[in-house]
Formats: C-alpha cells, structure tokens, sequence
C-alpha cells in the first residue's frame, strides 16, 4: 500500500480508485487521453506495446505512465480484453471549467472478457458467456448469460470437478464468476488451457426487479447463482440490464447427452488438432444467413433434441423447403438484410447503441412482413405457431423511417443523425445554419419597408451582436409600435434592436450547437421508445434464427443429397449407404465409399476388426454424426435411414495424453470409458474405439473383453466397438447380442489395398506391418518385423532382439581415417530353446531351470510377458 499523502491531489485521486480495482487496469482521463500509472503503466506499455514515460507526481521518483488517445481507446481496450484482463474505465465526471481543486473522476464502467458489448470485439458466430457458479452439497448450480444478447440459461450439475470443466469448455465461457463457496483451485488446470477470467461476488441476492427474470424457476441454488451474477454484472457494468431476458433452465433429460470428451472426438464444432471451426461438423451445416441463426445451430448442435415432435416439426420444415426452391430461395434473400437483432437489442437496452444501429433495426424489422407472408405457403401447424410469435412492427419501423438520416455518423453527439421534417425546432435549427445571411437579409428589407428608411441597415459585431442601425436625420420616421429599442448612440446614428432581431440572432448564434444537442436528445428519445420493444425484438430473432438454421439444412440437404431420417422407438438402427458428412465433403477427387449400419432391436453391439487406416473409426464418427444430425432436425448423408431418439451418445476415439492434470494416454482412456460405463443406458450410444491398446498385450485384451461383456450383459446400448484383438472375434459365440464386422483390406502383389467397406464376420488377419510398409519405414525394420512376426506365430516362442556384432573399424587408403559405412551385417535370428532332460526327478526341474536363465534386465515388457507365456503353457500341459 503507497503512502498517498507523498503525492499530489490528482496522482491520490487515483489511487484512491485504484484501490477498488485491484484486478484491472484503470484507464483514468486527463483530458483527451487516458492514463495508466505505476504497474499498470508498465504492464499496458508492454501488451499495448506503447511508450512506457514518467510523470512528477509529488514523490521523490517519477511515476511509471502511458496513455492512448481517449479517440483511440477502444482498439486498446479491446487488445487487452482478448488477452483477459479487465479494464476499469475511469472518467470525469464534471465540467473542468465548473470544477474547484481537482476535477472529480468515477469509474463508469468494467469491460472484462465476459460483458464485452463492442461489435467489434465480439464474434458474431458465437454467443460470448459469462457464468456465475454456486457451490451445493449436490453438486454445482450453474448459470449463463450473454450480455450482448441478454439470453439467459440455468442447469445443475452433478459434483464432479471434470464434467464441470467440461461444460466450461464446451460453453466457450471467458469470465467465470464464484464466491467463497467455489474452490478455487479447482480451476488451475482449465485457467492454464484456456484464458479464463476469475471474478469473485458473493453477495447472492437477487436484487426484486430481477426476480421476475427466475419466475419459472423455483430452485433455490439456481436462483442464487442467478443473484451472483446479477450483483456482478451491476456493481461492474454500471449501466441499465433492461435487456435481459428470462433465464431458460436446461436439463439434461431435455436434450440428447454428449460430454465434453466426446464433443471433442467427433468434432462437433472444432477439429481436434487445429482448434479450429473448419473442419467440423456446425463448419459444414453452416449455411445460415444471420449470426443469429449461426449461434443457434451451434447451440443445437451441442445440444440435439430427444422430443420426437419437436425433431418431427424442424424436419416437416426441412422438408417443405426443399420441396418448395422458390420459398427457400426468397427467404435467404430477405434474411440477407436482416442484421443481428439479439446483439441490436443488447446495444439498445444497454444504452451504447448508435444511430446506424437503429438504421439496421429498421432495415431488418422491414424484412418481417415479406417473411411472414412467404413462408405461410408452406402451410405447415408448426411454422405457423412460430409467425404468430413475430409482431407487427409497422409502427416502429415507420418511426425510423421517418427519423434517422439515411448515412447517420458513428458518433450520436456530433449531429447529422436526425431526417429533415421529423422535428420542427431542429429544421429551424439548420435552417438558420445554412439560411443565416438570407434572414438577416430579409429582415433587413422587411424593416425598410416597415419605416420607409431606403438607408436603413442590420450589421453585426462581436460586442452587440446585431443591431439596426439608422441616421440621425431618419429618426423621425420610426413608427411609434415598431418596437424598437434603443442599444447604442453614436455621433450620427442610432442603434436598435427589435424582439425579432434578438430571437434571429439567438438562433443564429446558436443554432449549431442546439441543433446537436437537440439532434442528441431526439435520438435518446428514439432509443428510449425502442427500448421498451426489446422483448417483441428478442422474440422476433428467436423465429428468423429458427427459420434460418432450417434453410440452412434444406440447402445442404439439396447440395448433398441427404435423406429424411425415420425414427422408431424400437431400439432399431437402419442406415443404408451411409456416409460420414464432413469426411465426404473435404474429399475432393475421392468418391466417398457408402456404407451400411443395421442392427436389429436384439443387436447391441458390433465387434470392428480391421488394418490401421481402413476406415474403422471413420466409420463409428459417421454414425454418431447421423444420429446427431437427424436428432437436431436435419436431414443425414444416406439413402434412408430409420433410427431410434438416443439420450446419450459417449465416444472414446483418438488417443491423447492430459499433460495438465498428468494423466496418461491410458489413464485418459481409462477415465472416458468408465464415465460412460457409469451413464450409459439401453438408449445410449457407445462408440470405442481400441480399448487397451494402451498397455500390455494380456491386459488389454482382457479389459477389452471385460467391457465388451459388461456392455452386453448390463448396459445394453447400441455400440460400435474396434479392436485388433483378433480373438475377442471369438465373442461372438458367447455373447447373442454381439456380431462381427470387419472392414475389408485386399493384397495385390504385395501391396495391402484399403476398400473401406465394412462387411459382415471378423477380420482374416492383421496388416499392421503393411501398414507399417505405407509409412515407408526402413526396409530393414521392416524385413526384420516380418521374420518376427512368423517365429511367434509358428513357434510361439520368445523372440530374441538380434546380436550386435562389432568389428574393428576399416581403414580407407591407408590414411587412418575411419569408414563412415560398414557393410550391412545380416539379420541373425536366435530362438531360445530349452533341451529337455531325459531323467528328471523333479517333474518341474527344466522350468525352474529355465527362469533362473533370464535374465529380466535384459528384456522388454513384451518379452517378458511372452516368456511368461510358455512358461504358463508348459506348466498347465504338465498337470
């Protein structure tokens, strides 16, 4: 803590400020920049990447400080919000020329990573969330909210750190607000993954005029976290919420359940490797018009619907534009012209939007009219449930009209944002602007007309403003009700002035500017009118996104002739020439080979066996992804298919290590399987993919059997489940609900040919070091691994690693100097066999004998596990 009595009243100021903005830099305004002080300073010089200077300030040293252009202070503040770090705003707050001693300065707002409201700052594809959490003996209740749109969404999860990390992950949140009754550290290892902001309330109390916002919500704990945030959000913002719409809760019976883990392994809506949005499943469905419809597919994305009537009605409207081209085509034009109305609607209620924002309502509110009478042809119960939710608007559509000019400025202080004819005053206003001479002129003529004074002039100077001014020798011939009023004598004129003259000259002094600030009043009443409309405006965005991600499916549907999905509640799978929607999109000049997926109501799981890059993963991806696009309402890349309503889908594909929380490929492997062990049911969908492989031969293959069978005998859900373990094919006589399936690999003169078809029945045999060939490993590894692979198929013995001979070095040209090369040495083969006794007392004399010979330093795990192995079959062959 600074002594601040060492410094000036300014520099104390501050730091009394500062004092309650310990977490974010404070941009304090002197004048026309904004400064940064002491840490600060040096921190801002450093990300801003500006001149870091001093400043005498009362001490002994010069105080650190930088500053920006307060013209230029958003592109600055954006630049540290994208870096996570918040910004105190600090203004002043009274008129410099009024103010004595120091002017006062208050912060007017926070700009943090999770209220960000700048247009700019903001990506209009994704909702930007900030989320309020309260800690229960249950688990976490958790809400929300988008500022910028002012939607509002509450769920509750179960106590389990990971699967709250992953929802926080999937949410894309920047700023996570906690109290005391949150650990914190608990989020060390998303904050070292993720530039999330930590922000403490813990005040929980929902302010009443909120309350009406949680009136369909009778959880306590929900409400709280609600409370959190709202005290939050007005202690920082500063500023009118009227935006905010009721909280909507989810639950996760409501939607079909995909955990972070396995949103990430299909790549649902960013890839794994590149993070990025291309590439992914919401990249290739994107085909809307609106950021309002491109966030809510993604919201339906991450969430797909388990009501069948609700899924029925989005594909009866799939349907209906693809039959309907005219319809569809028309719509996407007036969506064209539709602007982001749920981040309009935020500006507006939050009292920062400009005149172009409210030229962009309008445009997009004139759209509504032509929207609704086109898409009543499609006559279709459901679409007109939704056109009755979208209002007449007419009257405030004609009120923008009739006031905003047509290319208003950015800025709303500085005039030119108010249409000619809207008011009366401000048209005298820039009338007298443009027309000031012109009056004076006329004036002057009316008034020679008036007294009959041909000399008779109306001049003007900086100490009396303007005047009439008349000789001495006309004097008598001002009439008596002229109204005339005596300013100044002088030795052969007199000077005048009338109530006429004086109201000119008022007007004319200061037309300009009351003419902008009248133009400000104006559009604050525009705004303010607007502003009671936000709920009509918010429920409007609701039906054009909901239309416009139903037109997006309908085009891609036409594009890549998707199909209609059937759905059943028998528990049946049914997909005919299947294919996986993103795979078959980025493969240019490759037709994609289709594929089928029966499997009966009694069928809960397929055994996959096949080479490395035959397609086996490819192919479970592409199942997950057509249950997932049908159960989101669109149509899905196959020639028909008929398929249950899944509550659940789990993943576990690809192999990666969680460095952060040091867990292992296997480990990590482990973990994903037992959470969906422990979540599936018999309406789940379960895709594993070379479950342990991750350890060593014997224990792999037996916790991939024992899944196998757990799944089988008590879970019972649909599951697709790869394997190289060639014996567990062997399930299928044991198991009633299990079939192989393989993924058909042929040989042509030595080179393996992936046809990527899966067929019925088990893999022959495995073509890892065909594969291996295709990597281009070296020839000899490769010749080496073949001889290997038959001694232990043929002998079933150990495998010795070959010996290294070392010879002396050769000698080129007598010189001395070394060879750099020795000739290839042949690739001896030792197997090691144990000689049997003919007399041996003690029956198992050879197999002690036998251990005691290895030499277990020497030899890897798989070397001592295939020792291991003989030993164990000799024994059991001796009993």
């Amino acid at each position: 803590m600074r002594d601040k009595s060492k410094y000036t009243p300014m520099m104390q100021q501050y730091l009394t400020i500062k004092e309650n903005y310990q977490d974010a830099f404070v941009f304090f305004r002197l004048g026309d920049f904004y400064e940064l002080f002491f840490e600060d300073a040096q921190l801002a010089a450093k990300e801003l990447e500006i001149a870091l200077t001093g400043r005498e300030a009362g001490a002994e040293e010069r105080v650190p400080m930088c500053g920006v252009p307060h013209h230029a202070a958003d592109n600055y503040i954006n630049r540290l919000i994208e870096k996570g770090y918040k910004v105190a705003v600090c203004e002043q707050v009274e008129d410099p020329a009024s103010a004595k001693g120091v002017v006062r300065r208050e912060v007017v707002r926070m700009l943090t990573p999770g209220t960000v409201m700048n247009q700019n700052a903001l990506n209009e594809k994704e909702n930007n969330f900030i989320i309020s959490i309260v800690g229960t003996t249950q688990g976490y209740s958790i809400v929300y909210s988008d500022l910028s749109t002012g939607e509002n969404y509450a769920m509750n999860l179960e106590k389990d750190a990971q699967v709250l990390m992953g929802e926080l992950i999937s949410l894309g949140c920047k700023e996570i607000v906690i109290g005391p009754d949150v650990e914190i550290k608990m989020f060390d290892n998303l904050r070292a993954l993720k530039q999330i902001v930590l922000s403490f309330e813990e005040n929980c109390i929902l302010p009443i005029e909120y309350q009406i916002l949680v009136s369909e919500i009778s959880d306590s704990n929900l409400q709280a976290a609600f409370g959190r945030l709202i005290n939050y959000l007005i202690r920082t913002q500063k500023s009118a919420l009227g935006h905010l719409q009721p909280v909507s809760l989810t639950k996760n019976d409501d939607f079909l359940h995909i955990d972070y883990n396995s949103r990430r392994n299909l790549e649902l809506t960013e890839t794994i490797r590149s993070k990025s949005r291309q590439g992914s499943l919401l990249w290739l469905l994107d085909k809307t018009k609106t950021a309002m419809g491109s966030r809510l597919l993604k919201q339906w994305i991450e969430r797909p619907c388990i009501n069948e009537q609700v899924i029925k009605e989005r594909l009866d409207v799939v349907e209906a534009f693809i039959g309907d081209f005219m319809v569809k085509e028309e719509l996407k034009q007036h969506l064209n012209e539709v602007y982001d109305l749920e981040r309009l609607s935020g500006r507006i209620g939050f009292g920062n939007a400009n005149a172009r924002d409210l030229l962009q309502l309008n445009s997009s509110l004139k759209q509504i009219p032509n929207i609704k009478s086109l898409l009543s042809q499609l006559s279709i119960p459901s679409v007109f449930s939704q056109l009755e939710k979208m209002v007449d608007c007419t009257h405030m559509t004609q009120l923008l009209e009739k006031a905003i000019a047509e290319n208003p400025p950015i800025g709303i202080k500085e005039g030119g944002i108010i249409k000619d004819g809207y008011n009366e005053t401000l048209d005298e206003y820039r009338y007298v602007i443009n027309h000031g001479k012109d009056w004076i002129l006329a004036l002057e003529a009316q008034e020679r007309e008036k007294t009959g004074i041909k000399s008779l002039k109306i001049k003007f100077n900086k100490v009396f403003g303007y005047y009439i001014e008349i000789s001495k020798a006309n004097l008598h011939l001002i009439p008596e009700n002229a109204g005339y009023e005596r300013k100044q004598t002088l030795v052969n004129a007199e000077r005048f002035v009338t109530q006429e003259l004086k109201e000119k000259e008022n007007l004319i002094l200061n037309a300009e500017e009351k003419s902008i600030q009248l133009e400000y009043e104006l559009f604050s009443e525009l705004r303010g009118i607007v502003k009671n409309e936000i709920p009509k405006i918010q429920q409007i965005a609701k039906v054009l996104a909901y239309f416009d991600v139903l037109q997006a499916f309908a085009t891609m549907s036409e594009e890549n002739r998707y199909t209609r999905p059937m759905l059943n509640k028998n528990h049946v799978i049914e997909i005919k020439d299947g294919r996986h929607p993103v795979v078959e999109k980025v493969l240019k000049d490759v037709q994609y080979v289709e594929n089928d997926c029966i499997m009966p109501s009694d069928l809960s799981i397929l055994l996959i066996t096949g080479p490395n890059m035959s397609g086996k993963s490819t192919y479970m991806r592409q199942l997950a992804l057509i249950s997932i696009m049908a159960q989101i309402g669109c149509f899905v890349p196959a020639s028909s298919a008929n398929l249950p309503i899944f509550d659940q889908v789990f993943t576990r594909i690809g192999a990666a290590d969680d460095l952060v929380s040091g867990h292992s490929t296997f480990m990590v492997e482990m973990m994903e399987t037992n959470y969906a062990l422990e979540h599936a049911t018999k309406d789940s969908l379960i895709l594993l993919d070379e479950i342990g492989r991750g350890t060593a031969t014997f224990d792999g293959m037996a916790l991939a059997q024992s899944i196998i069978e757990y799944v089988h005998d008590n879970i019972g859900a649909k599951t697709l489940f790869s394997t190289h373990y060639h014996e567990l094919t062997q399930l299928e006589q044991q198991c009633p609900h299990l079939q192989n399936r393989h993924v058909r690999a042929e040989e042509h003169q030595g080179q393996l040919i992936f046809m990527h078809k899966v067929m019925e029945g088990p893999s022959d045999k495995s073509y890892g070091i065909h594969v291996a060939e295709i990597a281009k490993l070296p020839s000899p590894l490769i010749t080496r691994a073949k001889e290997l692979l038959t001694a232990l198929e043929e002998d079933k013995v150990m495998i010795q690693p070959a010996p290294v001979v070392k010879e002396e070095p050769k000698v080129l040209g007598g010189s001395g100097q070394l060879s750099l090369f020795e000739e290839a040495k042949p690739i001896v083969k030792e197997v090691v066999k144990v000689e049997k006794k003919v007399e041996i007392v003690n029956p198992y004399e050879d197999i002690i004998e036998e251990l005691q010979s290895i030499d277990l330093y020497q030899l890897t795990p798989m070397q001592a596990m295939n020792a291991m192995y003989e030993i164990k079959v000799k024994l059991n062959n001796r009993k």
